[in-house]
Parts: C-alpha cells; structure tokens; sequence
C-alpha cells in the first residue's frame, strides 16, 4: 500500500482539522484502489475507475442507511436505491451482506491503524508522540464518524472471526497509547500511572466525541476545542507532580 503521511504537525504548530481533513479528502479514492489491489479476485468488475467510483458509493451509502435503521433492517434493494446500482452490479462487489459486513469492519480498522501510525512516527518524543495519537483519532473520528459509529453499534453482528479481529484492533490501538507512556516513564516525562488503564481511559474519551456528538453540538464544542480540552487533560494527569 502507498505510504500515509498525514499533514505534519508539531507541539508549536498543532495538526489542524482543516488540513487533515483535505489530506483525508485526497486519501480517499486511494484507500479504495488498494482495496481492490488487495481484493481483485473478489471483485468480479476489473475495470479500476469503476471499481473505485462504486466502491465508495457503496461504502458510503451503506453507511448512510444503517446509521439511520441499523445494518440488520438494511436490504440490498435499498442500497440499490441508494447507489443507483443495480443489485446485480452489487452483488459483482461483494457476495453477501456478511461479506459486505466484514469489508467495511476490514477497511475501517486499516485505514485507522495505518494513519494513526504513520503520525504517531512524525513525534520526536513521547509528549509529541501522545499530542499526534490523541488529534489523529480525534479527527479521523469526526471525518469518519458514519463508519466509527456504524463499527462500534455493528459488533455484535460480526461473526466470530470478525469478532475476534475486531477485539484485537482495539487492544492493538490501546497498545499505541500504553507504549507511548511507557516511552515517556522512561524518560521521566510521564510520572509512574497505570499505563493500561490511562490508555483505556484515553480511548474511552475518544471515543465519547463521535458516540455522543449531540452532547457537544448542544454546548458547541469543536472538534479542535475538544482535542485541545484532552490533550491538557491528560497531559495535567501525567506530567510529574511538584
């Protein structure tokens, strides 16, 4: 897969919202193309353009219609209302509705990791390493809410094997933040806290933004303010006491 490189950010020049999401906006059909480089023996269309152009109709109108009446209720006849596509040309992209499940739980978890990742890496130490983890999932989040929303609220309708990937990928993104304090305990940034569950806090608040947006529109609250609010927070918590 082509390398990710989120818009650089710094401790003096913080990553943007507004940056981030026109990196995202330029991201988005290549995510697609590698899912199909990854994928063409299950796509039975071999035309590049086209599988590209309907695979994010498809990603997002499904996103769209089972944010609104829960994936389960979702028919194949309506994302063909949605799409504009036949059933027969869905059905040439995936064979299931659990495979069409399965794909978008897939994409979901690469397309977080890997650019989560990829910034964690632009950090020169671990308070920057931190700043960069915590505004990347923020962001990623709020771009992408339809889909955190729609893999949070879908778990339990994976299968087991899914269930299983599913479960891992969040221990893995948790891993991120228990490494990053670990990192900064050693070099006496960080003050000696349980690193399990300050990462596991860490990520309930994250994800506190996208699952319950109503409370912070009602009190309009950005997405930056938030980022920045977390960002002391946990920095006041683990910065060594005086």
């Amino acid at each position: 897969m082509k390398k990710l490189t989120p818009p650089n950010a710094s401790r003096e020049n913080t990553l943007s919202f507004k940056a981030f999401r026109e990196y995202m906006n330029l991201l988005k059909e290549q995510i697609w193309r590698d899912y199909f480089a990854r994928n063409s023996h299950r796509v039975r269309v071999k035309k590049e353009g086209t599988v590209v152009k309907n695979l994010v109709k498809i990603f997002e109108a499904t996103l769209a219609i089972s944010n609104e009446k829960g994936f389960q209720a979702m028919s194949v006849r309506d994302l063909s209302r949605e799409t504009d596509l036949s059933m027969g040309a869905l059905y040439s992209y995936f064979s299931s509705k659990e495979e069409l499940l399965d794909m978008i739980q897939e994409q979901g978890r690469l397309i977080t990791l890997r650019i989560l990742l990829a910034e964690i890496d632009k950090g020169c130490d671990p308070m920057e390493k931190l700043h960069h983890a915590i505004l990347t999932h923020l962001f990623l989040s709020e771009i992408m809410r339809p889909l955190f929303y729609f893999s949070y609220m879908e778990a339990k309708n994976l299968s087991k094997e899914e269930q299983k990937r599913a479960i891992e990928s969040e221990l893995f993104t948790e891993k991120l933040f228990v490494d990053i304090l670990a990192g900064g305990q050693k070099k006496g940034i960080f003050r000696s806290v349980d690193r399990e569950l300050t990462a596991a806090v860490i990520k309930a608040m994250l994800q506190d933004w996208y699952l319950k947006q109503w409370k912070y529109q009602r009190r309009k609250i950005s997405v930056e303010d938030y980022g920045k609010f977390l960002i002391n927070f946990v920095e006041a918590f683990l910065l060594p006491l005086h």
